[in-house]
């Protein structure tokens, strides 16, 4: 705590809380006096990116008034207001807003100094955090991470799915998974395995409407698209070994933000899908799925592995890593 200290201290005679003064000798008494523990921090840091109170009592497993109340202990300890509450929302105060901005810098100091000592012991320690897609987070992810849980029953493991983990991953996440092309990015890659994008419809849909015989074709098709990671999703970009590139901006007729449901939608007739070949794999091999277009083929879209900057790759997400890429050769869906 020593160091949380003299964050506050420089801070505080550096002026760049000036309006905050007092509040940041309330917090540093509290952290002198031990009214803050680890467990505090970590509680209000999870707390401060969760909406309400039900969703962090969601995430800890507990009631919300178990919530309410530890946040009121916290807040009678420290001796200052941390957070405006209502029945649907809350929001940090200034103060909330100072104690979760250097909570975080403490907690990843410690996470470090234990990283640092486990390590040399060779064993697996921490808070394992993952961030993964939704599709492939449930189906080849979560397994994954239920073994290495299994393995190392003392380490805690949060996976967090999303539509774009790469952007609403935390800073202090081991392990983010990402598929497709890689903006510029700080932290180091892994490959995990191949994965290429492909234009497939229904049968169904394909006996209704035809196949299309050339890109170009698409505009003229019902498409259903998956938005997704900020990228331009209605501009499918094509390439051929005997053609030149081209681009077709396709009107969607149905867009959603989940793989799962555009898959689901194809498989229905309701138009030209392009998805992932480790999500229609076996709908291709099934029959229920048919490539359109096979002479071109989108850009590809790989699986990677992306590690934290500040720690580089941790032990336990080294481990986790070695187990997800056991999982993944062969490569499931090209079998």
């Amino acid at each position: 705590m020593k160091s949380a200290r003299k964050w506050l201290r420089q801070n505080a005679t550096n002026g760049i809380y000036c309006s905050q003064t007092r509040s940041v000798h309330t917090l540093e008494s509290a952290l002198v006096e031990g009214m803050i523990s680890l467990d505090d921090l970590r509680f209000f840091a999870l707390l401060a990116k969760s909406s309400s109170l039900v969703e962090v009592a969601r995430s800890l497993d507990v009631t919300p008034p178990a919530v309410t109340q530890r946040l009121q202990q916290l807040e009678a300890r420290v001796g200052v207001r941390l957070v405006n509450r209502s029945t649907r929302s809350l929001s940090l105060t200034a103060e909330g807003s100072l104690l979760v901005e250097r909570s975080q810098n403490i907690i990843t100091e410690i996470d470090d100094i234990t990283e640092a000592l486990t390590s040399r012991k060779k064993t697996v320690a921490g808070h394992l955090r993952i961030a993964a897609p939704f599709g492939f987070g449930r189906r080849f992810v979560a397994p994954a991470a239920a073994v290495f849980r299994r393995q190392h029953i003392s380490t805690p493991v949060t996976l967090e799915l999303s539509n774009d983990p790469l952007q609403g991953a935390s800073d202090n996440s081991d392990v983010i998974i990402h598929i497709g092309q890689l903006k510029d990015s700080q932290r180091s890659m892994l490959k995990l395995a191949p994965n290429n994008r492909v234009l497939c419809a229904s049968p169904e849909y394909l006996a209704r409407n035809g196949h299309p015989v050339h890109p170009e074709d698409l505009r003229n098709f019902e498409c259903a698209v998956l938005r997704e990671n900020d990228e331009d999703v209605t501009l499918w970009r094509l390439t051929s070994d005997t053609h030149r590139p081209v681009a077709v901006r396709v009107d969607p007729a149905i867009a959603s933000n989940d793989g799962e449901v555009v898959r689901n939608w194809g498989l229905a007739g309701l138009g030209i899908i392009l998805r992932s070949e480790w999500d229609v794999a076996e709908d291709l091999k099934a029959g229920t799925l048919v490539r359109i277009l096979p002479n071109w083929r989108p850009p590809s879209a790989d699986i990677v592995a992306l590690f934290a900057t500040r720690r580089g790759r941790t032990a336990r997400a080294a481990r986790f890593i070695e187990i997800l890429q056991r999982s993944l050769t062969p490569v499931p869906w090209r079998q």
